[in-house]
């Protein structure tokens, strides 16, 4: 995929949604810098970490644990990388 289109940067955003305002803070800042040079790779890593507890996730963005098991992959470990640097 190229650019996101404008209907799939909003179901993105809309699937970042979360619980708790920490994360919803964190994601969208994310999102805001990085969503329009977003690649499939990287929207798959997205929605690997959305499918995590509200919990776990912000453990995760605040770099309070390190993703283990299926979410060990390079490419989830590169946007948390990314989210974190912001």
């Amino acid at each position: 995929m190229g650019a996101l289109t404008d209907l799939d940067r909003v179901r993105l955003r809309w699937r970042a949604r979360r619980g708790l305002l920490e994360n919803d803070l964190i994601i969208t800042r994310y999102l805001d810098a990085h969503e329009h040079k977003l690649t499939d790779v990287e929207v798959g890593a997205l929605t690997q970490l959305f499918d995590l507890g509200d919990n776990e996730l912000l453990d995760l963005l605040l770099a309070r644990i390190e993703p283990t098991g299926a979410l060990a992959r390079p490419e989830v470990r590169e946007v948390l990388a990314q989210i974190r640097a912001l």
